[in-house]
């Protein structure tokens, strides 16, 4: 059996926009109908605005580039949380996507048009997973910060893993897992309670 059979072949067009040729990349798809990215998502980076335990009002920002060739869509990202001594809940209502980037204080600094529609934004309790979709799915060629905000940063102090994994679009994708978002929560050293 052939492997281009087996896997699949990625097809590499080129259609005239205007004069110009543009390549035209699909993903590759299985015989089963999985989709794959044919190059995947990059998380670039994944920054909060506090940096504090028990902080209300912060976000995570986490941001992803979809490379020119990725020959299919970006339609969902995955958050799980890994690793943590408490569950983050967050305002799932809350949770935004814009095209760009976070700006050094982990801020966006965008215009209202750079704004991305998203579909459901959902949570698996079970598995500590948020699942945000794009409507429409995210084009490939652009860079996008997702901002989701927690009910409050958690009130343990430490290290949480968070991990982001990227979904093309497809009835039966591949999820490609790009990395953690790394989260270092301090104690409040101004705290109210004297020993």
């Amino acid at each position: 059996m052939r492997v281009t059979t087996l896997f699949g072949i990625t097809l590499s067009l080129a259609i005239s926009i205007g004069g110009v040729a543009v390549p035209v990349t699909q993903g590759v798809q299985l015989r089963d109908g999985i989709v794959y990215f044919v190059e995947p998502p990059k998380l670039v980076k994944a920054t909060t605005t506090y940096k504090d335990v028990n902080v209300w009002g912060g976000t995570y920002y986490f941001t992803i580039n979809v490379p020119q060739n990725a020959g299919e869509s970006l339609q969902k990202v995955t958050i799980t949380q890994k690793e943590g001594a408490e569950n983050i809940r967050y305002n799932l209502n809350d949770t935004r996507a814009f095209v760009g980037t976070s700006d050094a204080s982990g801020g966006l600094r965008l215009r209202k048009e750079s704004r991305l529609t998203l579909g459901p934004v959902t949570a698996e309790r079970e598995t500590r997973t948020v699942n945000v979709n794009f409507d429409p799915p995210v084009t490939p060629g652009q860079t996008v910060t997702i901002a989701l905000r927690p009910v409050s940063n958690p009130s343990f102090s430490g290290v949480y893993l968070l991990g982001v994994t990227a979904f093309p679009v497809g009835e039966k994708s591949h999820g490609q897992f790009l990395g953690f978002g790394r989260f270092q929560f301090y104690s409040n050293t101004n705290s109210w309670w004297f020993p």
